[in-house]
């Protein structure tokens, strides 16, 4: 273990010491071999919906495929976006802090941590994969396909995620916070839905505390299907093994926080925004 954390180590200063046209630079040797799906015409329609250059296809290419594509392509040397989704996750959580740390000066923690998670959430982040058009370059299986057409947010929002990664690598940290600033903060405020407070669980929690009622308890009580079209059933329990509601979702924090919604319409609870 102590070996391995020098290594690390070595090869984050050598890194560091990088500079970044360098690394960008490199970036194609291996990491991103071309799949050549992105034709020229596609790489033209993405330039005008994501309003930047793009320099590397294979690049914004693995940004597109999901990892349901990998048995199709059967080509060990060829990756999903999820790497991407990692690194642009981060990205997007740095610009959306920055942004809400300059709003207002009196905003404290807890508030922007709100609004943050209205920001940055699986369904405001779909919602604008969905309005870039994004789902039209996506690469998934048959069945992810189905689940893609059904509303599965998970896999709009990790593109999306992967595609500010690759503008990140590909033309720089200016171009991808300009991205994420026009294209999806502007996107999620003109859609007044999304800019609320939908953490039922909070809301439910807060709610039965106040009546000691105890802490609800959530129990994943059915999941089924494949592993990248998983569905879990949720219900969620009072204090005594009463169930006050149920939710199904795609992972479980999505059952959970469906189950926590039906039970707070159930018990009529005032959600206030």
């Amino acid at each position: 273990m102590l070996n391995f954390i020098q290594q690390l180590h070595t090869k984050i200063l050598r890194l560091a010491a990088l500079p970044s046209k360098l690394m960008r630079a490199n970036k194609d040797e291996g990491m991103f071999p071309p799949v050549n799906f992105l034709t020229s015409e596609k790489v033209h329609q993405l330039e005008e919906i994501l309003s930047v250059t793009v320099h590397s296809v294979p690049c914004f290419e693995q940004a597109f495929i999901h990892r349901s594509y990998l048995q199709i392509l059967n080509n060990p040397h060829i990756f999903s976006n999820e790497r991407l989704e990692f690194f642009g996750d981060a990205i997007l959580s740095a610009v959306i802090a920055e942004y809400l740390f300059y709003l207002r000066a009196d905003i404290l923690e807890g508030e922007l941590t709100k609004m943050r998670s209205w920001l940055v959430n699986k369904k405001s982040l779909a919602y604008c994969a969905r309005k870039l058009r994004l789902h039209e370059f996506l690469m998934v299986s048959l069945s992810a396909r189905q689940s893609l057409e059904q509303g599965n947010d998970s896999i709009l929002a990790d593109a999306l995620e992967a595609v500010i990664a690759a503008i990140y690598l590909d033309s720089g940290s200016d171009a991808a916070k300009e991205f994420i600033l026009n294209s999806v903060l502007l996107h999620v405020m003109n859609e007044g839905s999304l800019m609320r407070d939908t953490n039922f669980k909070s809301i439910l929690l807060e709610h039965v505390q106040a009546q000691g009622m105890g802490i609800p308890r959530y129990v994943v009580v059915h999941e089924s299907g494949p592993d990248h079209d998983k569905e879990f059933t949720v219900e969620v329990h009072l204090e005594g093994g009463e169930v006050v509601g149920i939710g199904m979702g795609r992972n479980k924090k999505e059952a959970e926080q469906k189950a926590a919604s039906t039970a707070v319409e159930k018990m009529q609870v005032l959600k206030v925004n």
